[in-house]
């Protein structure tokens, strides 16, 4: 059995633990610009006009009617470079109607094709702002922190949302054929 003074520190402890989730929350918070919408879970995702590899211009959109897994990275991201292959299988495994990868990188232009040039995906990849409010910002990633996933559905609509590499499992889960 614990004492009162045991009992007290657990208290204690309890509540400096909530003081600190609620600070690093409000904290993370604190960071979205005035007046800025940040999407999150079960929102539709603003309609941001991205330019594509290919010199044009796509919006999100284009993307409607499938599930979408938006992943952000970065060619300087070494966890982003970590998950890339396994979001090439999963595309891979997934084929031409179901859900798509769409990655948004969060880097400059040149960057991104030299890197493609010698590691390339098999889905669309899309240069995300960092002005702000940055694009990955404005699909949810208050801590902008890279890699970041969004997993849309066919309408457009938050699912889910992942700070770090999605892993096979992770892919299969999101990925997953849904009922009709």
């Amino acid at each position: 059995m614990m004492s009162r003074a045991n009992w007290s520190i657990l208290g204690l402890a309890v509540l400096v633990a909530a003081a600190g989730g609620w600070l690093q929350h409000a904290s993370h918070r604190a960071r979205v610009p005035e007046g800025v919408h940040v999407a999150a879970q079960g929102e539709i995702v603003p309609d941001l006009a991205l330019a594509g590899l290919d010199g044009k211009t796509h919006r999100l959109s284009e993307f409607r009617g499938r599930r979408v897994l938006v992943n952000f990275w970065a060619t300087w991201c070494g966890p982003c470079l970590q998950e890339m292959p396994e979001l090439v299988k999963a595309q891979t495994n997934v084929g031409e109607k179901g859900p798509i990868v769409l990655g948004i990188a969060m880097d400059d232009p040149g960057h991104v094709r030299s890197f493609l040039a010698t590691h390339p995906v098999n889905y669309p990849i899309l240069i995300g702002s960092l002005d702000s409010p940055s694009t990955s910002l404005r699909l949810g990633n208050v801590g902008e922190v890279l890699p970041y996933s969004v997993l849309l559905d066919e309408n457009g609509r938050v699912l889910a949302s992942r700070r770090g590499a999605l892993d096979a499992d992770d892919l299969r889960q999101w990925l997953a054929p849904t009922a009709p």
